[in-house]
């Protein structure tokens, strides 16, 4: 774990009303080095955020969006004055996977470096792994990519949040774009883990609902070498669509897909957010992935945020939950500066209020929030990745999904935008 370094040359651009700095270098870490790498010396004082986010494991490609996303926000909020006159400062940790424990040493050098927020996991399973811990400390645990519905009721003490939906919300969007795109069958493959099983539900009962047959359900293991049992079972199946749920090894699955004469160029794919990716399928059959669609929360990332976050890592290649990354720091700089502290618990109380769930006068980005709380006035904060007023389960209560198409292998468009209330349990 290292503290962020922020690069020497600065590109500043506008973006509404927001004003984005590049900073930092994440690069890719072995787990190895991730696991044994010394922690900083304790922060003194604690506002200071720790990431938990991915350098290493099934989600690795998530990881740079997302830490660019925190990066920028902790250097615009730094150069707006800091929280009450002090500086935050981000630490710098991997989450691996399930397969690993680099999430559990991640969070204990954290919580040992006395942080009063720790942003993190992208993976709904590593975050589970990890939240007893967290919110038994009395820190707050936020998430700007977590989309399991288990998290939604789980024993958390008020610490759990995120800016990313549960999939009740993105089920019933992809359970709704199937049976709308004409394609009353569809079979299901999806990875074993919280987040692939609650996704996998939620769109059954929502394309069930819609009048549509699932006709087949697989949930597979996917840390296996190779999935033709699973490609068969679909196959056979014979479905007019297919629902795939998964991470990086979604890869070998299309592959396999193309072997047995099923690949999205004979039967429609549909994507999901742990999977949309401009770069995991470049090296298949070219055009292949032409027509595949796949929905990501969130509106769309501006251009002028974009050319931000390149100028931080110019390699970016999906820009992924970089804007739930950098409401969720926002939101957090923003709750400790409402409640006076750096400290889990008063940023904790005072999230839900800055989120706008009790109303407020709009603000966009943490200058113009911080002067409206300076007035004295509630605030309702509304960021990149949309509206949030979070509820009573720490969910945003209102949401925006993205639904994509393919242009090319490596390129996918944008071809509409969800806006609802998001299903409560």
């Amino acid at each position: 774990m290292i503290r962020s370094r922020f690069a020497a040359s600065m590109v500043a651009i506008g973006a509404a009303s927001l004003v984005l700095a590049g900073c930092g270098n994440n690069d890719t870490a072995t787990e190895e080095e991730v696991a044994t790498e010394e922690v900083v010396a304790a922060v003194e004082p604690n506002c200071a955020i720790g990431t938990l986010l991915p350098q290493t494991g099934n989600l690795a490609f998530l990881g740079p969006p997302e830490f660019a996303g925190v990066d920028l926000a902790v250097k615009q909020i730094n150069e707006a004055g800091g929280i009450n006159g002090e500086e935050i400062v981000h630490l710098v940790g991997d989450s691996g996977d399930t397969s690993t424990d680099i999430a559990s040493q991640t969070t204990d050098s954290h919580l040992a470096n006395n942080v009063m927020a720790i942003v993190g996991a992208a993976s709904s399973g590593v975050s589970l792994t990890v939240i007893d811990k967290i919110t038994g400390a009395n820190v707050v645990h936020f998430s700007p990519a977590n989309t399991s519905p288990a998290l939604t009721e789980y024993e958390d003490n008020g610490f759990y949040f995120r800016t990313a939906p549960p999939d009740t919300f993105q089920g019933a969007v992809v359970g709704g774009l199937v049976f709308d795109d004409g394609y009353d069958s569809a079979a299901i493959l999806a990875l074993d883990d919280a987040y692939g099983i609650g996704l996998a539900d939620n769109f059954e009962k929502n394309f069930v609902e819609a009048g549509g047959t699932v006709t087949e359900k697989l949930i597979y293991n996917p840390q296996a070498a190779e999935f033709s049992a699973e490609v068969t079972a679909v196959k056979g199946s014979s479905p007019k669509a297919v629902v795939l749920i998964g991470f990086e090894e979604t890869t070998k699955i299309l592959q396999e897909m193309i072997k047995q004469g099923v690949g999205p160029d004979k039967l429609p794919v549909y994507l999901v957010d742990g999977n949309l990716s401009s770069a995991a399928y470049a090296d298949l059959p070219e055009g292949i992935m032409v027509g595949v669609k796949g929905t990501l929360p969130g509106t769309a990332t501006p251009d002028a945020v974009k050319e931000a976050l390149l100028s931080v890592n110019p390699d970016l290649e999906d820009f992924s939950y970089a804007p739930e990354s950098w409401d969720a720091v926002n939101l957090i700089a923003l709750a400790a500066a409402a409640g006076g502290s750096c400290d889990g618990a008063t940023v904790a109380a005072n999230l839900a209020a800055v989120s706008g769930a009790n109303g407020g006068e709009k603000c966009t980005d943490y200058a113009s929030c911080k002067k409206l709380l300076d007035e004295g006035k509630a605030i309702d904060y509304e960021g990149l990745s949309g509206p949030v007023n979070f509820n009573e389960f720490g969910d945003p209560s209102v949401a925006t999904m993205g639904i994509y198409e393919y242009t090319a292998n490596d390129k996918y468009e944008p071809i509409d935008f969800i806006t609802g209330d998001v299903p409560k349990p």
